[in-house]
């Protein structure tokens, strides 16, 4: 599968944001800042239902001189590698690459070769995603990584005592790295992956749910994650802004979630709700 790396003149940190979550709401998988450039990848075969849309959302932002690289399969390693760095979680998770130096002495490692899938730890709502799974007592619990990219929440949620953590992602690409990250990870017959949507899911229950997605699918599977989610558990979100924090939580009560709290990063937002 060939991917497209689309360049947008972003000058400001805010406008990268805002663009950023404006994009995911199409199948844009991964997102980084060099300078003032935001790098948005789709596959090329997906590029081509919404590229019309993408240009128009560009255009109402006042955003012109974008431009659509083609990337070859056999080239995005070599890419992710050349961009990759290591990611520490506010002291707590050391995401590396296998081409890494070793994590801290103490300090919880997860090894990543992204590949094709989105979940490196770079991005804020990974960030803050993973703090919570380091936050909650998850020895001898079962969990869900909904929209699972690499696996890395997966793998967290596993090395912090999760004896069971099914990884659902809907892209083949971030199927097969997850599988190949959780061997990596020595984490094998804990994880285990699901092609497929929401409806993976369904007659699963789980004491805890980490879904790292984006606002409208957040919304529109809450009441699949409600019904699976145990009594007594958590149901961890992020994905989206600031901003949509009141959406989300009105979305989970209405599902029958308790509000937990909130957390910020970059002006990206994480909600946990309890049921």
């Amino acid at each position: 599968m060939d991917y497209i790396e689309l360049n947008i003149p972003a000058p400001g940190d805010e406008q990268a944001e805002i663009l950023t979550a404006e994009l995911a709401e199409f199948p844009f998988e991964s997102f980084c800042r060099e300078g003032g450039i935001l790098k948005a990848y789709i596959p090329g075969e997906r590029l081509i239902d919404c590229k019309e849309a993408v240009d128009a959302l560009l255009t109402r932002y006042g955003i012109a001189g974008q431009r659509y690289i083609a990337i070859e399969t056999q080239n995005w390693n070599a890419l992710w590698e050349s961009n990759f760095t290591p990611v520490d979680v506010d002291g707590k998770v050391h995401i590396r690459a296998p081409f890494h130096a070793p994590a801290p002495a103490g300090e919880l490692e997860v090894v990543i070769m992204p590949r094709m899938s989105f979940g490196t730890g770079h991005h804020a709502t990974t960030c803050l995603m993973a703090s919570y799974l380091t936050d909650l007592d998850l020895t001898g619990r079962e969990g869900l990584d909904m929209g699972s990219g690499t696996g890395v929440l997966a793998i967290v949620a596993a090395k912090r005592g999760a004896v069971r953590v099914d990884a659902v992602d809907i892209d083949t690409w971030a199927d097969e790295n997850c599988r190949e990250n959780i061997v990596r990870n020595g984490v094998e017959g804990r994880i285990f992956p699901l092609l497929g949507d929401v409806r993976r899911i369904a007659g699963r229950t789980y004491d805890f749910i980490a879904a790292n997605i984006n606002r409208n699918i957040l919304t529109g599977d809450m009441t699949a994650y409600a019904a699976a989610l145990r009594p007594g558990g958590d149901l961890l979100m992020s994905g989206f802004l600031e901003a949509d924090i009141p959406v989300i939580r009105s979305a989970a009560e209405q599902a029958g979630l308790q509000f937990a709290e909130s957390r910020l990063r970059d002006g990206w937002a994480a909600v946990h709700c309890r049921k």
